[in-house]
């Protein structure tokens, strides 16, 4: 979704040329919120998913999938679980997001929750009805739910959710350590602090088909605006005081819509834990003098790959709607005036915009050093 924000800019300079949406109930927001501070985590789910069931406008004839793809859910270990982790997702994204990594972690002992932040699940528009006050809310009563059952509590962030489980944990010195892909700290959009005050003026930024099962693809401008909340607050969190706890961070060096050099600079200066780890997916950096720092080439000519996206770093090799074979195919990816290839063996991948002459490059959504991130969690998690 965070490549869609590259669109705001058009928006606020020729406000004109926003997108307007055709009269569709996929465009009409739900009339309300699902509830989210039950007492019990499976309450949470149950309700949830009822509420997806009622309000989704579905894209495919397999409603059950959309359902197990947008909804919350849980991961058990085989025994009691002393540690777990909650998982929370992106902007216009899903608890789906971390189904490969809950599976490992899972396996590997933990207690896995993910959560859905309000707004998401159903339809794009609905994304006008969250205040930035219920996904802090959501998180604050989430994280206690697991505090109850576990010892030891770690939160996950994706891009987004990287942000709001970053400002949380700032302020929640029980938090043990953080896991964040991708996370949102700094925009490359030098414009979105705008973003607040379009929402007032123009509802939406983008209006694109609905193809994509977990994973909006139409961008209300409050959407915008709620994203580039978590960004000055996690900014803020982040200038005030040093994380001094464990944490893993990953961040591709083509990502279209982030910053990375100012999240690896962020990373050394204020992520002081020894343990923590820094995966960065592309050329090493220059004068990197951090052994906590890890370069990994996004450049895999065998694979037909030529840079790392935003999103692919989630997703193992073998996911099977994601995956090196999956069942879908991000091809709208930037480009202008290049036709898709009939031959699926010629298409390459890459980051959004990656433009090569004579290659067509669909969204990379898979990961190709998945065992080497699973590797790096175990690392960063490990007991002191």
């Amino acid at each position: 979704m965070l490549p869609r924000l590259c669109l705001l800019v058009s928006c606020l300079v020729l406000i004109a040329s926003c997108a307007v949406p055709p009269d569709s109930p996929r465009f009409e927001p739900s009339a309300d919120l699902p509830p989210f501070e039950q007492d019990s985590f499976a309450d949470y789910v149950r309700e949830n998913r009822a509420w997806i069931a009622k309000h989704r406008v579905f894209i495919s004839d397999d409603r059950d999938l959309e359902i197990d793809m947008n909804a919350p859910f849980e991961m058990r270990p085989e025994t009691a679980p002393k540690r777990g982790i909650l998982f929370v997702h992106g902007l216009g994204s899903s608890p789906w997001y971390f189904s490969d990594i809950a599976t490992a972690m899972a396996k590997d002992g933990w207690l896995i929750r993910s959560i859905l932040l309000p707004g998401h699940g159903t339809k794009s528009a609905d994304l006008m009805l969250p205040d930035l006050d219920d996904w802090e809310k959501i998180i604050a009563h989430q994280t206690t739910l697991l505090k109850n059952e576990v010892g030891e509590v770690w939160l996950g962030g994706f891009s987004t959710g990287g942000n709001l489980v970053t400002s949380y944990a700032a302020h929640d010195p029980d938090v043990n350590g953080l896991l964040l892909f991708s996370p949102g700290f700094y925009p490359s959009n030098g414009y979105l602090f705008l973003a607040p005050a379009i929402s007032y003026l123009w509802d939406w930024v983008d209006i694109d088909t609905e193809d994509n099962i977990p994973n909006y693809q139409s961008l209300p401008s409050h959407g915008a605006s709620l994203y580039y909340q978590t960004v000055s607050k996690v900014q803020d969190d982040l200038a005030r005081a040093d994380f001094n706890r464990p944490v893993l961070i990953t961040m591709s060096q083509h990502d279209s819509v982030l910053d990375p050099v100012a999240t690896l600079d962020a990373f050394q200066s204020r992520f002081t834990n020894p343990r923590s780890r820094f995966v960065w997916y592309g050329e090493t950096p220059p004068n990197l003098d951090d052994p906590r720092v890890t370069a990994l080439s996004s450049n895999l000519l065998d694979d037909r790959i030529s840079t790392f996206s935003h999103m692919n770093v989630l997703f193992a090799p073998g996911n099977p709607y994601y995956g090196r074979r999956g069942s879908h195919i991000m091809f709208e990816n930037g480009q202008e005036g290049i036709p898709v290839p009939e031959d699926s063996e010629t298409l390459w991948f890459g980051a959004w915009g990656q433009i090569t002459p004579g290659k067509y490059h669909a969204r990379l959504t898979w990961n190709p050093y998945f065992n080497n991130l699973l590797a790096d969690i175990r690392t960063v998690t490990s007991q002191p």
